[in-house]
């Protein structure tokens, strides 16, 4: 067994079920944030532009906000199911690590920044449930549970 098996499996066994509501919570949150970037897609362009410290040209601009969103919406999605969620939450994390190494470093680094501390929050919660899983109330545990033909 790999030392990944070994965190998945003690995961799986030490999984609080209140702990299920809080990845249905963060899962609208990562959903409701994607379709926030999606409706707001120049505004986005707009501020990678600004900053010429990142050096986007338009084209890729466009793309990684449009990949961003995408992300956003399928794997919030993917995490209020319980669905393939460790996956999901793999997806998550590089882009709240820019967010908040990048988008907050823009704006400062003080203790006012809520946008950093909701991005902190968010990325310990991924982390979280990239090490315990979905938990008894996802489609992951009832497809583990459902004896196969």
């Amino acid at each position: 067994m790999t030392v990944i098996q070994r965190i998945e499996h003690w995961g799986d066994l030490h999984h609080a079920k209140w702990l299920d509501a809080v990845r249905i919570v963060l899962g609208l949150l990562i959903f409701g944030k994607g379709i926030a970037i999606v409706s707001n897609t120049a505004a986005l362009q707009d501020l990678l532009l600004q900053n010429s410290v990142y050096s986007f040209s338009g084209m890729m601009a466009s793309l990684l906000v449009h990949i961003i969103g995408f992300v956003h919406l399928v794997g919030g999605l993917l995490i209020v199911l319980g669905l393939l969620t460790r996956f999901a939450v793999v997806i998550q994390i590089p882009i709240l690590l820019g967010a908040v190494f990048f988008v907050n470093l823009s704006r400062g680094f003080s203790f006012l920044n809520s946008e950093l501390w909701l991005s902190i929050i968010v990325l310990m919660l991924l982390i979280l449930f990239w090490v315990i899983g979905s938990g008894p109330f996802s489609v992951d545990y009832q497809m583990k549970k459902k004896p196969q033909w």
